[in-house]
C-alpha cells in the first residue's frame, strides 16, 4: 500500500516508522535535536511549499529519511488506510 505525502511524493506504508505533528511535536527540545541532525545529514526531504503541519519517518533501503508535508497527521492517517 502506498501513502500520499503532497506534491508528487509517494511513499510505501510499510516504510513509515512514525507520523507527526509538528506544531505538538517541535515543543520538545529532542525533537527539534533529531529534525536539526537529520536535516545536517541530508535525511529530510521536504514535500511542501505551504506551511508544514506534518513529518513522517520512514526507513528506506536500511536508512531513515523524514519527509515534511503540509498534510495534517489526521488527513495522512486516513489516507493510509484507504
Amino acid at each position: 500500500m502506498y501513502l500520499h505525502l503532497g506534491q508528487d511524493t509517494v511513499i510505501e506504508s510499510e516504510s513509515i516508522i512514525a507520523m507527526f505533528d509538528i506544531d505538538a511535536c517541535t515543543v520538545s527540545k529532542k525533537t527539534r535535536d533529531f529534525l536539526t541532525i537529520a536535516e545536517q545529514s541530508g535525511q529530510v526531504v521536504n514535500v511542501s511549499y505551504e506551511l508544514p503541519k506534518s513529518f513522517v519517518v520512514c526507513r528506506k533501503d536500511g536508512k531513515t529519511v523524514v519527509y515534511i508535508s503540509q498534510l495534517a497527521t489526521k488527513t495522512l492517517s486516513r489516507r493510509q488506510t484507504l
